[in-house]
């Protein structure tokens, strides 16, 4: 999991976006557009990010397609610290 994570927020483009993406998250659980508002991005942009996040088990989604909504994982929630010096906090 921290190889992961060091590639999702420091080794590939886009992982500022998806640190602010697991902050949002961590606040609350939300669906894509409302992180698209609320980070002022493009809805496509938020998808491609949150399947990345989902494909190396950081965040995962309700069961409902519609306005489903995207939880961090119980396995991220294990690594956070690691997240935190990833994302300089």
């Amino acid at each position: 999991m921290e190889k992961a994570l060091w590639y999702l927020f420091a080794g590939s483009r886009g992982g500022a976006n998806r640190v602010r993406i697991v902050r949002e998250l961590a606040d609350r659980p939300r669906n894509a557009n409302e992180l698209a508002d609320a980070l002022d991005l493009n809805y496509n942009t938020i998808d491609h990010h949150l399947d990345m996040l989902a494909e190396h088990n950081v965040v995962e989604a309700s069961e409902h397609d519609y306005g489903k909504l995207y939880f961090l994982t119980d396995q991220f929630e294990r690594h956070k610290e690691t997240f935190e010096e990833i994302s300089g906090r």
